[in-house]
């Protein structure tokens, strides 16, 4: 009777939380059915919905492994837990690997594809110095490994934090990981008196940068200082690393990042380039010989594309890929002969991969499946991708295609119980804004949606401002279409996915341009008799949440309650 309750306690928060400043999801996709069964979507089946990702090919192309998070729906906690699974490539032979209550994440083969690393806090490492019932005290995510045919995975560190990342060493031999530094005995004591009073932005735990030697079975640690680091990768020959530093933990110092190289052997790191704005994602060329990342120039701003730059890794000057391409540039993935690079992008409403030869600097759009399609990974002959694809009327499944995308097909079937459920049709559609410029927004249909017929709208803003609403599975808003609603998520001015003229165009501009854009949004959907303009509400989170709250002050078309 309690767990009952609770459940259904948890169930009306979460409905109310939708209904006023809720985070938003994005939406789905043109292809999706007006109606494939007999249901609606709850916002217990909302709940429900598993997530895979972190696809990673075995050395030979023959099986992937990937994660999966479930939802013990009679959990008195409605707990969530993440395991790894396996799938061959030809879709068969899916297969459970890590069982238990804790969750098992990051999946890593190694290079002769006999066994896996992972992370878990299934058991508690050795800390004497936590025997005093110091605070953190407990399970902390640690490497183990299992083999990749199964059997009992075996625990590797032992240490003292949480491991936050980790890669093997191309050679086997080594792993490399970031974990936060420890609490000084100072400290521990203050939080075991609940001393714990703060003063913001003036201490930081920073991530710092340790080897474990596989046979030696000891950590060395490679990195200490002022400064955090983040996203370290080994070269080939296993004997360098880049990683990305930057002052502090903050989230709006992402800017000023830079790219390091360090030599295990001198252990001497060294900045790879100098630039006063952002540098991140570095990945080594196959022959070791070029460090590509992606930069941009401008100080104390994160709302400008980056570039590619490739730099010799032993340093030098950059050649700067990319000047005329007008989206966004993130995390290079080399070619397998090392003479292009690709990425995906946010492209319109939605997520396209991209790729350019280095020599000529030709750029060609690839167009996977129309949605969401991220955490892309190539085989290592180069003849292979898997993905995470999420289309408008399904949620992520894991997605593979030759090296051109041909032959495109799923490997996974992650929630089929949703074949039961009606589902509304989701589409882009366009509009002019009152300065005659073209704005886009994704719009969901009410389940059973009659042409003619005038429905409730909702008008959701979506975060950032720098980011943009995507054609993809959107639980929430399928849930609101079971209810009979219209949704409007528009990606007006300052949105990500229409050139830089267009993120910059929001600049000095909040709750005007972009309030604009939504207002015409709203209009061009009750001109085409969609909407129903006495039953309106808006809602977001984020910056959709300031927008939600500056628009009603500035009109009163919106409704506090919307039957």
């Amino acid at each position: 009777m309690v767990n009952k309750l609770f459940k259904k306690t948890f169930i009306l928060i979460l409905l109310i939380s939708v209904l006023t400043l809720s985070a938003p999801m994005a939406v789905g996709d043109t292809n999706t059915p007006e109606s494939k069964g007999a249901k609606v979507l709850s916002a217990e089946d909302s709940l429900r919905i598993n997530q895979l990702a972190i696809p990673r090919l075995s050395p030979d192309s023959q099986m992937v492994l990937y994660t999966k998070q479930t939802r013990d729906m009679d959990d008195k906690d409605l707990k969530s837990t993440t395991h790894i699974w396996r799938v061959r490539a030809d879709g068969t032979n899916r297969r459970q690997m890590t069982y238990g209550s804790e969750n098992c994440t990051s999946p890593s083969l190694f290079a002769d594809g006999k066994k896996f690393a992972f992370l878990t806090s299934r058991a508690k490492a050795k800390q004497p110095d936590d025997q005093d019932g110091s605070p953190g005290a407990g399970p902390r995510n640690q490497i183990y490994f299992m083999y990749a045919d199964g059997g009992e995975a075996w625990q590797v560190t032992e240490h003292k934090e949480s491991i936050q990342s980790y890669q093997i060493s191309p050679d086997g031999t080594r792993i490399l990981f970031t974990a936060r530094d420890s609490l000084s005995k100072e400290e521990e004591r203050k939080r075991r008196e609940k001393d714990d009073a703060e003063v913001v932005d003036e201490k930081f735990r920073m991530s710092h940068l340790w080897v474990y030697d596989i046979e030696k079975e000891e950590s060395v640690r490679i990195t200490a200082g002022e400064f955090t680091v983040s996203d370290a990768r080994w070269s080939p020959d296993s004997k360098q690393i880049v990683y990305v530093a930057r002052p502090n933990t903050k989230t709006d110092e992402a800017w000023n990042s830079d790219i390091w190289v360090m030599d295990l052997g001198t252990k001497t790191p060294r900045k790879l380039y100098e630039n006063p704005g952002r540098d991140s994602s570095p990945r080594w060329s196959p022959d070791g010989q070029t460090i590509a990342f992606a930069s941009e120039p401008h100080a104390g701003s994160n709302n400008w594309y980056n570039k590619l730059y490739l730099v010799p890794a032993g340093g030098g000057e950059p050649k700067v890929l990319l000047k005329k391409f007008d989206l966004n540039f993130q995390s290079p993935i080399w070619s397998h002969d090392g003479k292009r690079i690709y990425w995906a992008a946010g492209d319109s409403t939605t997520w396209n991969l991209f790729s350019v030869d280095i020599s000529s600097e030709d750029v060609k759009r690839m167009m996977p499946p129309q949605g969401r399609n991220f955490q892309w990974e190539l085989s290592r002959d180069g003849t292979r991708w898997v993905w995470v694809h999420t289309d408008p009327g399904w949620p992520g499944e894991i997605y593979t295609a030759g090296l051109d995308l041909q032959d495109v097909n799923s490997l996974t079937d992650a929630n089929p119980w949703l074949r039961e459920f009606k589902l509304g049709k989701v589409k882009t559609i366009k509009w002019k804004n009152s300065d005659g410029q073209w704005i886009e927004g994704v719009l969901t249909r009410p389940v059973d949606y009659e042409p003619g017929k005038k429905y409730p709208l909702i008008l959701n803003p979506h975060g950032g401002p720098s980011s943009a609403v995507i054609e993809s599975f959107n639980t929430t808003n399928q849930f609101f279409a079971g209810n009979g609603f219209m949704i409007l998520q528009p990606n007006f001015r300052g949105s990500t996915n229409y050139g830089q003229e267009f993120v910059n165009a929001n600049l000095g501009q909040w709750g005007i341009r972009d309030y604009d854009d939504c207002m015409t949004g709203i209009d061009f959907c009750i001109e085409k008799g969609w909407a129903d303009p006495d039953r309106m509400v808006c809602y977001g989170w984020s910056y959709g949440g300031y927008m939600s709250y500056w628009i009603v002050t500035q009109t009163d078309r919106f409704k506090k309650r919307c039957k």
